[in-house]
């Protein structure tokens, strides 16, 4: 069987890689064209699974635009049974249903639930339990196809979007190689999505992730906000501003923090610290301790290492 597969970032390659060492007959790669980098955007970077396809010898196509006759021609050519789609764009009915065998794709969500460009985020923002990977077969619109199988992963207390994404990673590969097995054996038996007895009113999305998207909400109660930056780290991060007593703001990325349930009487928002070791948000419910937080302009610290170089943290509260 002739594969195509297609993907761009980090978490596609594990699963090219799992195709590719599993003896699989991976024809060829598109990838997105080739990003510039650097001030004036002067040099061009690869994405991770070119840089992969062009150390194991694959071809690569990398369209603009995926109705282009010309990439429409070339991916003809390649004269693929089935294609293979992780972490991509969202493709036109030319290019989903050009092979014989379909097209699948591999999302980081278990569906109906998070369709959408941010899952994973969005399944920790929400305090989520669980969640998981679905392969389904592509279709007209956004991650509805029916599902071939999922796989289910716990999401602990203490993980980020890092740790998550990491794990799906790896499970979604394994996943992948199950799938195109069930494929190739002619066993596959795909089912809707409204199978799985989600309605409509209770699925929750996963749109694409803002700047603004980011921005704490110091009026939620603590283990939303607790919840909200775990699942924004460490990617793009939440982020907030520090307000000190003479009315200056300062930017601040917050990727890691600690719950500290409690009674009090504090305004939210206001910054609770002995200016050396410990900094707490006075919020609804307790405090939230952050661990791990970045000033804009300057690297990722331990808030012990902020403190001993912000001297002027005392009556400083957050918006």
């Amino acid at each position: 069987m002739r594969i195509v597969y297609m993907g761009t970032p980090d978490f596609a390659v594990e699963s090219l890689r799992a195709l590719v060492e599993g003896g699989y007959n991976v024809v060829g790669v598109v990838t997105m064209p080739d990003k510039p980098i650097g001030r004036h955007g002067s040099v061009l970077q690869a994405s991770p699974v070119k840089q992969y396809a062009l150390e194991k010898g694959l071809p690569v196509l990398q369209p603009e635009k995926l109705k282009d006759e010309t990439f429409l021609n070339a991916l003809r050519e390649l004269r693929a049974d089935l294609q293979v789609v992780v972490a991509f764009r969202m493709l036109p009915e030319v290019v989903w249903a050009m092979p014989p065998l379909g097209t699948f794709n591999l999302h980081a969500a278990l569906l109906p639930q998070y369709r959408g460009a941010a899952p994973i985020n969005w399944a920790v923002i929400n305090g989520e339990t669980e969640t998981g990977v679905t392969t389904f077969f592509l279709t007209h619109g956004m991650d509805t196809g029916k599902i071939i199988r999922q796989k289910r992963l716990p999401i602990a207390d203490t993980d980020d979007v890092g740790t998550v994404y990491d794990a799906l990673m790896h499970l979604g590969a394994g996943l992948v190689l199950e799938t195109v097995d069930l494929i190739l054996s002619g066993e596959v038996e795909a089912v809707e999505q409204s199978a799985y007895g989600d309605s409509e009113s209770e699925l929750r999305p996963a749109p694409k992730i803002f700047k603004e998207t980011c921005r704490i909400d110091w009026r939620q109660p603590l283990k939303p906000i607790y919840d909200f930056i775990r699942g924004l780290s460490p990617y793009p991060a939440a982020w907030t501003e520090l307000v000190q007593p003479d009315g200056t703001r300062l930017s601040l990325k917050i990727y890691q923090t600690e719950k500290r349930p409690a009674e009090h009487a504090l305004p939210v928002g206001i910054v609770c610290t002995d200016a050396k070791s410990y900094l707490d948000i006075a919020v609804e419910g307790g405090y939230l301790r952050l661990l791990s937080l970045q000033l804009a302009g300057k690297k990722r610290m331990p808030t012990a290492d902020f403190l001993n170089g912000f001297k002027h943290i005392e009556g400083c509260r957050v918006e």
